[in-house]
């Protein structure tokens, strides 16, 4: 099982930043696929964003043009960034980092369905 090290959540005001990490150890086939997703107490985990190993992104419409997500790969071990920029009330979640094996970064559009890894999430709160 890849083991998923997520960071950098926390509060920031409305039109503000945040960036999260998210660090998979495992090996190329296992960490092909890193994503987000978010959810809200009460309500359906939605997606955020993803990125294959070689670069490939998908994103959920309510982040386009605002978050970015990118990956570095190393030997044993990828981290995923997700930085987040004019943040909305409505961003205000749990963030779950997710991955899953394959070989081809066209696996990696977001569909909960297809991800069964995740990780303990971190919190990201934007005020009015």
């Amino acid at each position: 099982q890849v083991q998923l090290m997520e960071s950098g959540g926390g509060s920031v005001e409305a039109g503000g930043s945040l960036r999260l990490s998210c660090a998979a150890s495992g090996d190329n086939y296992n960490t092909n696929c890193i994503g987000w997703f978010r959810q809200v107490p009460g309500k359906e985990r939605e997606p955020v964003a993803s990125i294959g190993r070689n670069g490939r992104t998908f994103y959920a419409d309510s982040v386009k043009a605002r978050f970015t997500i990118t990956r570095n790969n190393g030997n044993g071990e990828s981290t995923a960034y997700l930085q987040m920029g004019s943040l909305k009330p409505e961003d205000t979640a749990m963030y779950y980092c997710v991955n899953r094996r394959g070989t081809s970064d066209d696996a990696c559009y977001l569909d909960v369905r297809r991800y069964n890894n995740w990780g303990r999430g971190t919190q990201v709160a934007v005020s009015s």
